[in-house]
């Protein structure tokens, strides 16, 4: 369920008016993040469901989608407000995958809208999010906050970190049952892919590009293999990207053909970021074709095409790709001896592209070795808190852990019960065997101890050869049943592959701190008092012939032939 405020909890949304807010959304972020005609038409059909949401999660939703609605209709300053009115809403949730999947969106939101630093920022934050441990179980609003950072990142030109958010959006939905999310997140995954591999080729890493590329190819055919029909345009989309990674693999000749179908059914039926993106896509194969073959026709008919697709970025709001555009009509045109030509597409890119996207790399570094050093200060601390607490020989609570736990006990609301159990003969284990055959008993009678006790009993090493067992809501009686129960698990354990003369036993005293009625009151022990009272009544088992349970009500009854273990 989305994360309200616990102010909200009570009068957030009915089940009922939940699920009609669930499936509004997960209709809109199903929309491709360039279609802004059937975004804008779904909106309309579900603002009343949207509307009408007080709750502090359904209203940053409200002026998320509201922010995405005033970029399309090219009112960006209306944009900016919606982005943070949602981010004040934001304040009220707590922390879980769903408030990562708001800012991952919201940071798309600002990237289209080339708000580059906002975008990181945010873009930061649900990154982190999605690293919770409130975040960690597989959910469809995890697989969305990575779907939608993969999409930002990209728009940033971390293209690495898109390929990450990608991968993890796919291991999230193959965990789940939805075919639509796992096609969708392939489809996501061949597409980063794809452009990082184009990436590295233009830097001269072939190797990598073409290690990136068969990913791409392999997340192309695994969509292929779900039983799912895909939209025309997604599978177009789909065309594409899989000739683009076949040209990044080197296979030119093999990815014409299919690109060339696939570019003329969209030019006929596609929309227009498609139209673009097919565009761009087939004037870098011709592009290398051309420069393979010293083709000047196929040179030129890529030129035309990167204006085409530089025209449908501009007008569809893709800054980036239009700045991609920008950029490789200037080299292009210079591969064909037309300076004054590249040196005009170069001042254009140059124009446009500034040095907000260097800031925002730089910031994301930045903030990603902060990150980075918070995690191991993090990962450091809790192995002191381990070492402090834990006995490192059986992995139970030790002596300071017991006595933190303790002290924190309210005595008197509901009975509680404490035992002291110790090894019996234990120096003679040491000295007529070894420490190393004593440290493997104690840690069996440590195991033996966990797993027969009750699930919210607690055990914990208390020192040398003695533990201590706390059991909370444990009558006296209660408890001298546990406790046999645990003495009898040790007699009857095996302990024949040790160098041991006697079977290891062990004797335990109780003692119980009973509850307390509230119209007559009696003194509260403390539990100092009461392990006193457990410690000496362990003595008694002892003196009385150990490998036995001694209460203050009376001894479990004495196991026969055991009396002189």
């Amino acid at each position: 369920m989305p994360p309200a405020s616990a102010a909200a909890a009570s009068s957030g949304p009915s089940p009922a008016e939940l699920a009609r807010l669930q499936a509004a959304l997960w209709r809109l972020l199903a929309v491709g993040d360039r279609d802004d005609d059937t975004f804008r038409g779904l909106l309309d059909d579900v603002d009343d469901a949207l509307s009408g949401a007080q709750d502090p999660y359904w209203s940053a939703w409200r002026s998320a989608l509201a922010a995405r609605r005033n970029l399309t209709d090219g009112e960006p300053d209306a944009a900016a407000e919606s982005v943070a009115a949602s981010r004040e809403a934001l304040h009220a949730c707590l922390p879980s995958a769903w408030t990562a999947l708001t800012l991952a969106y919201l940071a798309h939101v600002e990237v289209t809208a080339d708000r580059v630093d906002a975008a990181m920022l945010m873009a930061v934050d649900a990154s982190l999010l999605t690293e919770e441990p409130s975040a960690e179980d597989p959910s469809r609003p995890l697989l969305q906050a990575h779907r939608w950072l993969s999409l930002t990142l990209a728009g940033l030109d971390l293209e690495e970190l898109a390929v990450a958010h990608a991968g993890r959006a796919h291991a999230v939905a193959a965990l789940l049952p939805d075919l639509d999310d796992q096609w969708q997140t392939l489809l996501l995954s061949a597409q980063r892919h794809a452009e990082l591999a184009q990436t590295l080729h233009r830097r001269g890493d072939e190797e990598r590009a073409r290690e990136l590329a068969e990913e791409a190819i392999g997340c192309a055919i695994a969509a292929r293999e779900l039983d799912r029909e895909p939209a025309p345009a997604e599978a177009d989309l789909l065309d594409v990207v899989q000739a683009w990674a076949l040209t990044c693999a080197d296979d030119l000749d093999g990815a014409l053909g299919p690109l060339r179908r696939v570019h003329r059914h969209v030019q006929g039926d596609g929309g227009l970021w498609l139209r673009g993106y097919t565009d761009l896509v087939l004037a870098r194969l011709l592009a290398r074709l051309a420069a393979r073959d010293d083709d000047i026709e196929r040179g030129e008919e890529a030129v035309g095409l990167l204006v085409d697709a530089a025209g449908a970025f501009a007008a569809s709001g893709d800054r980036r790709r239009y700045r991609q555009c920008l950029l490789e009509l200037g080299q292009n045109t210079a591969d064909l001896g037309r300076p004054a030509e590249a040196l005009h597409w170069l001042e254009a890119y140059r124009a446009d592209t500034g040095r907000a996207h260097a800031r925002g790399r730089e910031l994301w570094a930045e903030m990603f070795v902060r990150r980075s050093r918070l995690r191991e200060a993090e990962r450091q601390a809790a192995v002191l808190r381990r070492h402090a607490l834990e006995d490192p020989l059986t992995g139970l609570g030790n002596r300071r852990s017991a006595e933190r736990r303790l002290a924190g006990l309210r005595f008197g609301e509901e009975p509680l019960s404490l035992a002291v159990v110790d090894v019996d003969r234990f120096k003679e284990v040491n000295d007529g065997a070894s420490h190393t055959q004593g440290d493997v008993v104690l840690r069996r009678v440590a195991d033996l101890l966990r797993e027969h006790s009750r699930t919210d009993d607690e055990v914990f090493r208390w020192a040398g050869d003695e533990f201590l067992v706390l059991l909370p809501t444990a009558t006296e009686a209660q408890a001298v049943v546990v406790m046999e129960r645990l003495r009898a698990a040790v007699a009857a354990a095996d302990w024949s592959d040790l160098r041991l003369t006697e079977p290891v036993t062990v004797s335990v005293g109780v003692a119980t701190a009973p509850e307390v009625d509230e119209g007559h009151p009696e003194p509260v022990v403390g539990w100092r008092a009461l392990f006193d009272t457990a410690d000496l009544l362990l003595f008694s088992a002892k003196r009385s012939g150990r490998n036995r349970v001694r209460a203050p009500g009376g001894s479990a009854a004495p196991v026969p032939g055991e009396d002189d273990a």
